[in-house]
């Protein structure tokens, strides 16, 4: 298979009644979602759309996400997820930018959608629009640079960019796996898989793909919740996971939650921000499987390293690395000008992979920006060792910058987490007039602690170079994240910045 029309068609004819989609007790087998998909990929057509033409959904997981995504397959139409936890405006700018012509939508966020596009489908109407429509096969077939899904980057900073990504990213990284006999992440027969990570994320889409282009069961969860999810897998023994983690850390730490919850999973695939050491063991001891660790981009088509489970021992410094790039992937570190660095060298990371995007939609300019002659520039600054392993610091526009000196706050938030007292922590710069800027560190305490800042000055005073020690401590209740568990980081750097045209000092 090299394209969702594809999928299944498959496992259609060869496992007409193996369990495709599990959620909230009901199940889709994969003869029903070949049927159904193709029923709205007909519905599609006959609604007027055409190849290339934007079909939204706006609602949380369930198996009707999935009959729409290989119904927007079959019918040649682009997927546009949108995050459903967005404020109205912010959900028009996508169904504008994007072009919106149809769009699903869940009741609950009906109120969200303030310029309709030109058709509207609700959810709880869907059976009854595409009935009427045959459940044979289409006549659209794509090709693996067709156009199949949209997703708009989480917006930490700015608008967000809509990343259009082709059928190809949803199979090149099986099939470099599979043609090096590696088993890094894989599918196999009988898999139940929990789909942890929402579908408007890359990291969900493409995990809920990879497993069904595999002939596995997805288990989809509407919202991700700590304490269903521990339910799920103990119950319906549910053997490989994906994960983000902060979702890790809700699940060790839910009440009741132990070892024994966990005894059918085999593989957590976990990634979409930086994981201490410190909960990575955690993980390790209480999940007792295998894990694999993503690192990617919306713009790589997810993943392009990946940490295999055999570096995963408890103490080695390879526990501090992203991973190295899949077969056919290449990694490279840039300075400024655009000169590649040596091993062991700081600047920015750029991954050439064939799953790359197809473009930004309606940005050519930034698209060029990016994507250089086949290289995704990422924005992360990191570099790679000697044996090609990719270590990232952080994002580039989060360094600081004391008195000439680039500080990554991701070092430093992974010396203070290591702290008992400290549960989670987030750096960020703020204007010094001294300095240029100063480190200001926000931490959550451990849950019955409350470190004082002269302990953790001095506890970090024996690990950090002068330079990179906070100056100021915040004690917070929370981090603020986006539903895939990224940091917002910005959100507590502006508070230092305001709204000053430029925030570096």
């Amino acid at each position: 298979m090299k394209t969702l029309v594809q999928t299944t068609r498959h496992h259609a004819e060869r496992r007409p009644d193996h369990p495709a989609v599990l959620c909230e007790g009901r199940s889709l087998t994969y003869d029903g979602l070949h049927r159904e998909s193709n029923r709205v990929a007909h519905a599609l057509r006959a609604a007027g759309l055409a190849p290339g033409d934007r079909v939204a959904y706006l609602g949380k997981e369930s198996e009707h996400y999935y009959e729409i995504l290989f119904g927007c397959a079959k019918s040649g139409t682009v997927l546009v997820p949108v995050n459903w936890r967005l404020t109205a405006p912010e959900v028009s700018h996508i169904l504008q930018d994007s072009g919106t012509r149809l769009l699903f939508v869940e009741e609950e966020f009906a109120a969200a959608v303030e310029s309709e596009p030109e058709t509207v489908v609700h959810l709880g109407s869907l059976e009854g629009w595409r009935a009427p429509h045959p459940h044979h096969d289409t006549q659209f077939e794509a090709t693996p640079d067709t156009p199949v899904a949209q997703l708009y980057t989480s917006g930490t900073t700015g608008l967000p960019k809509g990343v259009v990504l082709a059928h190809r990213s949803f199979f090149a990284i099986r099939d470099a796996l599979a043609s090096e006999g590696l088993d890094w992440i894989d599918w196999r027969a009988g898999d139940i898989a929990l789909i942890g990570i929402p579908g408007f994320h890359i990291g969900g889409l493409w995990w809920a793909t990879q497993n069904l282009n595999a002939g596995t069961t997805v288990v989809a969860l509407r919202a991700f919740a700590a304490r269903q999810a521990v339910d799920l897998i103990r119950d319906l023994g549910i053997t490989t996971a994906c994960l983000v983690p902060a979702m890790l850390r809700m699940m060790l730490t839910e009440p009741g939650a132990g070892a024994e919850d966990f005894t059918t999973l085999r593989k957590t695939v976990y990634g979409g921000s930086p994981i201490s050491e410190a909960l990575l063991e955690e993980s390790l001891a209480v999940l007792d499987c295998e894990f694999a660790q993503i690192y990617g981009l919306t713009e790589t088509g997810n993943t392009a390293v990946c940490l295999p489970p055999a570096a995963h021992v408890p103490g080695s410094p390879l526990m501090q690395a992203a991973g190295r790039p899949y077969p056919g992937v290449r990694t490279k570190v840039i300075d400024g000008d655009g000169r590649a660095l040596p091993p062991g060298t700081v600047g920015e990371v750029c991954l050439a992979t064939p799953a790359h995007m197809v473009e930004y939609w309606g940005l050519p300019d930034k698209t060029a920006e990016t994507l250089v002659d086949g290289w995704i520039h990422t924005g992360d600054a990191g570099y790679v060792d000697e044996d090609g392993y990719l270590f990232i610091r952080d994002r580039i526009k989060d360094a600081v910058l004391v008195a000439g000196e680039n500080v990554y706050p991701a070092e430093i938030e992974n010396v203070l987490e290591s702290h008992p007292g400290v549960a989670e922590a987030v750096v960020v710069g703020a204007p010094d007039e001294r300095w240029g800027e100063y480190v200001h560190a926000f931490v959550v305490p451990t849950a019955g602690q409350q470190p004082r800042p002269r302990d953790l000055h001095a506890f970090l005073v024996p690990q950090l170079a002068s330079f990179k020690l906070p100056a100021r401590y915040e004690f917070i209740d929370r981090v603020p994240r986006n539903p895939s568990g990224k940091i917002l980081r910005r959100e507590l750097r502006d508070r230092f910045w305001g709204d000053s045209a430029r925030k570096v000092n």
